[in-house]
């Protein structure tokens, strides 16, 4: 059984007037609210979204 490594990420910038494309990640990635906190799993499609926007996020681990 293999542990993966989870990823916590805040969105600490609004979504207004970002491309839909950048929307979509945020929303790929389970964020809708500023200030919300999710812990995803340090996959690679999760890190290229979180990669994409890393302007919006704050993230650790």
């Amino acid at each position: 059984m293999t542990t993966a490594k989870l990823v916590k990420i805040t969105l600490v910038k609004s979504l207004i007037g970002r491309l839909e494309a950048h929307k979509a990640c945020a929303r790929g990635l389970g964020l809708r609210k500023i200030g919300q906190t999710v812990e995803v799993m340090a996959t690679p499609e999760n890190l290229g979204m979180i990669n994409r926007i890393n302007y919006l996020l704050k993230f650790e681990g």
